[in-house]
């Protein structure tokens, strides 16, 4: 009985510790919160933050336009034909909205001010205001006025390199989804939806056709806006022969075709023009860097030895 104790008491503990132990189980997980929970919390977290910063984005939005009206009021053309020439470059950059253009004038104006700023503190620290140093201002100035246009023109040339580069998938798929039996304006919605990963760009630009057409555009205006809103030829070209398809009643999807064709001709074209071009490019690289090292090792011996027979003195 007496050699029993010692076995009860050990049951006795371990009971008391598996019940100790699923106490503080409990208690923890009581106290603790749910996973839904933390995920809830985490998500009010961010949608506070990002209202936050939706809030500072819009009131720094709304400055911007309240002062662009006011900065870019010397420089807004003076014609309507020279407006809207502003506002189809800014459409090819991809900038489309109402306030671009006095954004686009704002900003060469700021830096017009700030290249005086520059070039006057420039002529301040070089001692005088010299011919020399006036000509140097005059330059800084006129650097900073145009750094927006020279930033206006590379997107306005990235933009049409990805249409040109895409347009040719585009209209293949557009061709599938034209025999199997949509429409148009459904083949476009689906370019749109299946293409806004591999392009973007042509992504954008059929969308916003689509959304055209069903706010009550016809299909002949939206595709003039599209040729002249992206300002790539191919596109325009592609504008007119749906527009005369969809006018005389011809097969779409033969027209598509043909153009697919015809652009991946010409990207061909292009790819052999560059490959040509290598060599004439390849010279400048070879005459600067290469043949001198080249000449260096070829002719240094034969120089060496040379030098060495008519000038004897200089061996010893």
């Amino acid at each position: 009985m007496f050699g029993l104790e010692p076995l009860h008491l050990i049951l006795f503990a371990a009971f008391a510790a598996v019940v100790a132990g699923v106490w503080l189980m409990m208690d923890s997980a009581s106290s603790r919160k749910s996973r839904a929970e933390e995920r809830l919390e985490q998500i009010g977290r961010k949608r506070q933050s990002k209202q936050i910063v939706d809030r500072e984005t819009n009131a720094m939005s709304r400055m911007i336009e309240r002062a662009t009206p006011a900065l870019s009021a010397p420089l807004q053309p003076k014609t309507e034909k020279d407006k809207s020439k502003l506002k189809v470059r800014l459409a090819n950059a991809g900038f489309r909205g109402e306030g671009a253009a006095s954004i686009f004038l704002s900003m060469k104006l700021i830096g017009l001010i700030i290249g005086g700023i520059v070039g006057g503190v420039y002529s301040l620290v070089a001692g005088g205001f010299d011919i020399n140093t006036l000509i140097k201002g005059v330059g800084c100035v006129c650097l900073f006025f145009f750094i927006p246009e020279i930033i206006l023109m590379f997107l306005i040339r990235r933009r049409k390199q990805a249409i040109f580069l895409g347009l040719p998938d585009a209209l293949d798929l557009m061709v599938v989804c034209v025999e199997a039996g949509l429409g148009l304006d459904q083949a476009m919605r689906k370019v749109s939806e299946e293409m806004k990963k591999s392009y973007v760009v042509i992504a954008e630009e059929f969308g916003l056709c689509n959304l055209q057409l069903q706010m009550g555009k016809t299909r002949a205006e939206v595709l003039q806006e599209l040729g002249i809103r992206s300002g790539v030829d191919d596109l325009r070209a592609l504008a007119s022969i749906l527009i005369q398809a969809d006018k005389f009643g011809s097969s779409i999807a033969q027209a598509l075709r043909v153009q697919s064709d015809a652009m991946r001709t010409r990207r061909q074209q292009i790819a052999e023009e560059k490959a040509a071009k290598t060599a004439v490019k390849l010279i400048f690289p070879l005459v600067l860097f290469i043949f001198p090292g080249i000449f260096v090792v070829l002719v240094g011996p034969a120089a060496i030895t040379m030098v060495r027979e008519m000038f004897p003195a200089l061996n010893g």
